[in-house]
């Protein structure tokens, strides 16, 4: 009995050497990377609800396209798409709250994200009289976004497309708040996320899986764009606030209301869609939307 309580003892002495070096280590390289990102010079920023949104604008002609990126995303997603699309439309883009360079701030609902996304038509003044509706675009997250806000506000809107979009919840739920507050803590959470952050191979590595191997590898430059935004002062707190089971979705009796609305609707890379993934072929795929508005 002595022997097994002598081993205990040694077995707990080294588990709390080993917690000791591993949290020593982890404050150690949270302080050495304590040095925040600045956003880029020049970003546009309007007043949007209750929120300073980061937006940008291009074309001076046409239906106005307002495109909303998914999560994890920025403006610059789509930066193949609105050279081909600014052509024939005026063209806004603007980064969602919690992820880009507009400001963040909690609750992030499906309901806030929404909010966003109608007080930015309004500040951008595409609700007025006597001019075409926006037509909303919305890829992943941002479909939830735009179901949301057609719903809540369809007089608004001229036409909403879910492009790879999904506005469901995830399947199963996300993790349970109080086991990832309990498992997922400080200062190990920040070191892990900063050590991610600061590998190009694990972040080229993310992006290939959620492009099924489709996409064309990410150089140096384009991992250093898309980590930026989550490496700006408050980025790290805004991301811990939006951990928990209700990640912002739309529920499938609420989304299903959508065919009953009055707003025109197109899906591109749905599971029964078959045109092809190309910025060209997207960029043709949404003008579909307008159109269907000329027929109603």
């Amino acid at each position: 009995m002595k022997r097994l309580v002598r081993v205990l003892r040694r077995i707990f002495v080294v588990l709390v050497v080993i917690w000791l070096v591993i949290t020593g280590a982890s404050l150690t390289y949270n302080f050495a990377t304590r040095e925040r990102a600045e956003p880029p010079p020049g970003l546009r920023f309007v007043q949007t609800a209750d929120l300073q949104t980061r937006y940008d604008a291009w074309g001076t002609t046409g239906t106005p396209i307002v495109l909303v990126h998914g999560a994890a995303e920025a403006v610059e997603s789509w930066s193949a798409l609105v050279p081909l699309l600014a052509k024939t439309h005026r063209v806004y883009a603007y980064d969602i709250t919690g992820y880009g360079y507009s400001e963040r701030k909690a609750p992030y609902t499906i309901e806030h994200l929404a909010a966003q996304l109608l007080g930015f038509l309004d500040a951008m003044k595409l609700t007025g009289p006597g001019q075409p509706k926006p037509v909303l675009v919305g890829h992943s997250l941002g479909a939830g976004v735009v179901a949301e806000a057609a719903l809540e506000q369809p007089a608004k809107i001229g036409g909403i497309m879910f492009l790879d979009g999904d506005g469901l919840p995830i399947p199963g739920g996300g993790p349970p708040r109080a086991v990832v507050s309990t498992l997922i803590v400080d200062p190990y959470r920040t070191s892990a996320l900063r050590l991610v952050l600061g590998s190009d191979s694990l972040i080229r590595k993310i992006y290939q899986e959620v492009c099924a191997g489709q996409c064309a590898p990410l150089t140096h430059d384009e991992v250093q764009v898309w980590t930026r935004p989550f490496r700006v002062a408050g980025a790290e707190q805004g991301l811990w606030q939006m951990v928990g089971p209700d990640f912002p979705a739309v529920q499938p009796d609420r989304l299903a209301l959508l065919k009953n609305s009055p707003v025109a609707r197109a899906v591109l890379f749905g599971a029964l869609d078959n045109q092809g993934g190309s910025a060209e072929q997207t960029a043709a795929k949404c003008s579909i939307v307008y159109g269907a508005l000329r027929s109603l």
